[in-house]
Formats: C-alpha cells, structure tokens, sequence
C-alpha cells in the first residue's frame, strides 16, 4: 500500500474563504477567543473590543461580507480575517486575523493573509497597514514574509493609541 501526502492543491480543496452572513453572531468572537487561549491576557485585553467587532459585523452585514471572511477548513471555521476599508484609496488597515490553535503552523495563516491581501488590492488599497505585539513572533513572521515593512512607532501616534500593539507594518502596493 503506498500512501500519498498531501498537497497545496488538496488543502486548497479543502480550504474556504466564506461569506460572513453564512454564520451566527458570535463565531468572531469564538474564534478569536480560542485563537487568543494561550495566553488569558490578550482576551482580558480585547475582550469588548472582539464582541463589539463580531455586533457590528452582523449588525451590518454588507459590511462584514465585504470586509470581513471566515475561514473554513472541511467547512469547519478555522479563522477569519477583517479590515478597514473607510481609508481607500489611500490605504486599508487589517484589523482582526487569526486562525485557531489546532491549524496553526500549518500554511493556513498564510493563505488567508494572501486571500486577505488580493481582496485589499482589488479594492484598490495604495498601502495596507496592520499591527500586532511583540509576543506574537509567527505573526510577525507571516506579515514580514508577506512583504510587509516595519514602520517607526511614532509615524502613527494617533493609530498606536487605538491599537494598543507593539509593531506597526506597512505593505506598499505597486500598481
């Protein structure tokens, strides 16, 4: 018997980006809470932030299946990813991407940044800014990977104070 490993173009089979209103309020939530569970801190911190998000995406549901898609492996959600888009042209800010702790290391962080990352493009983004914390070394990992440059903190004051982050990135578009 000879058995075969699997390939990027199994994954991808099995890999989804989904419509948001394809789920229930609070899958946001749920998912970033079990994305965030190593470290009970990170939830105590965002908390409210996450459950505001996850109301005003179903409250607002051509936004969040614009600007907002889970992530769906054997159309189980693993993840999701959302953004900003008020600033387009000029530029669009990631806010939440996260895949949960069972699919982790896996590629699969990945392909939703990449998924993430043509949608923001199509959408006509200049630059693409995100940011994240200094624990959180794989993420830094992915968006640097991604072409995403480190920026200095004190070039987005305003930005830092609402983001409550460490690390600031900017990927520049070129058209």
């Amino acid at each position: 018997m000879h058995l075969v490993g699997i390939t990027s173009d199994m994954v991808k089979m099995e890999l989804k980006f989904e419509r948001l209103s394809k789920f229930n309020r609070g899958i946001l939530y749920k998912l970033l809470s079990d994305a965030y569970s190593f470290d009970s801190k990170i939830e105590e911190t965002y908390k409210e932030k996450w459950l505001a998000d996850d109301n005003f995406f179903f409250d607002n549901l051509n936004i969040g299946d614009k600007y907002c898609f889970i992530t769906t492996f054997n159309n189980e959600p693993i993840g999701f990813f959302a953004w900003d888009p008020r600033n387009l042209p000029n530029y669009a800010i990631i806010g939440d991407n996260c895949i949960i702790p069972m699919y982790k290391g896996k590629g699969y962080g990945k392909l939703q940044l990449q998924e993430a990352l043509n949608r923001i493009i199509r959408n006509g983004a200049k630059r693409i800014y995100v940011s994240t914390n200094n624990e959180l070394i794989p993420a830094q990992k992915m968006y640097e990977g991604a072409g995403f440059k480190q920026l200095d903190n004190s070039m987005l004051e305003r930005w830092q104070s609402a983001q409550n982050a460490d690390i600031y990135y900017v990927l520049n578009i070129n058209m």
